[in-house]
């Protein structure tokens, strides 16, 4: 079971691929954030926007996403 559910995701993005494509994206910037933690290199990615227990960094994007916390536009 996805968790948020999907017509939470639905109230901020155009469509269902355009959900998967924005928390995707972000997924990869909050695993560069993780991985560079210890580089001391804070200012290239953005950390986790949301409070979350998880751990499962498209879970946290997806969240994001749920609370309105992405902004994006098609080129």
């Amino acid at each position: 079971m996805i968790s948020p559910r999907i017509d939470k995701l639905l109230e901020h993005v155009d469509s269902d691929y355009a959900s998967v494509v924005v928390a995707a994206r972000r997924a990869r910037q909050i695993n560069s954030y993780y991985h560079n933690l210890g580089e001391g290199t804070f200012d290239e990615f953005t950390p986790p926007m949301v409070e979350t227990r998880s751990k499962n960094y498209l879970t946290i994007a997806l969240e994001e996403v749920a609370q309105g916390k992405l902004k994006y536009h098609y080129r």
